[in-house]
């Protein structure tokens, strides 16, 4: 998804982003190091990687669209890359165990939460919005006053926990981090994937929203 939303923002027609940014494609099966079917085909490119996806789209379409997603001098790109690793490595770490247990292991797979890894993914959270509110007075976006893919990435991921759960509680003791949120939020190309689910998500949304963890 996260692949997608930069595709957009890069003003990369949608047809085309399917074509590259594909899913469960057989092609793939063979190239993908971490075993997750995603990828992009590109001649003799393959990238399986959303973190290279994303990099690869922002730089090959830099001319079009929002302007520098991946930064446009080398000290704003090394920031960008910064913030990348924080919210691959810690901030969607920790989304993950979260959504795994509120809302994907109770509500598909019938198993109950694990209130320990929730109390402590959100106890690690906490302390990471700390660091990202402070990084927020000084700039309007992570990695300068910019948007790039570093703030995109973390659309997926926390639109399930903010938004499909409500857990806005970390939201509103860090104004910073919630005016960052509602910024990328409220973004067309953000917009545009989910309207690209149309009736499906709305559905999935209030199913998500109906499960009861236990």
């Amino acid at each position: 998804m996260g692949c997608l939303l930069v595709c957009i923002a890069a003003t990369v027609t949608a047809s085309d982003c399917w074509a590259r940014c594909m899913s469960g494609s057989e092609q793939l099966a063979g190239w993908t190091p971490s075993l997750q079917v995603l990828g992009l085909m590109n001649g003799e490119l393959v990238c399986t990687e959303s973190g290279a996806i994303m990099r690869y789209i922002a730089d090959k379409y830099e001319a079009q669209g929002t302007p520098k997603l991946y930064g446009s001098t080398k000290a704003e790109r090394a920031l960008v890359e910064q913030w990348m690793e924080v919210e691959s490595g810690t901030f969607s770490a920790l989304m993950r165990t979260l959504v795994k247990e509120l809302i994907y292991g109770p509500g598909l797979f019938k198993i109950a939460t694990d209130q320990k890894a929730v109390e402590d993914a959100t106890e690690k959270l906490n302390k990471v919005l700390d660091v990202y509110e402070a990084q927020l007075t000084k700039h309007q976006y992570l990695a300068g006053d910019f948007v790039s893919i570093a703030d995109l990435g973390h659309l997926p991921l926390s639109n399930l926990y903010f938004n499909v759960l409500g857990k806005r509680e970390l939201l509103s003791s860090r104004p910073r981090v919630a005016a960052w949120w509602g910024a990328i939020l409220s973004r067309a190309s953000w917009k545009k994937i989910v309207s690209f689910a149309g009736a499906d998500y709305e559905s999935w949304v209030k199913a998500a929203k109906s499960f009861q963890p236990q």
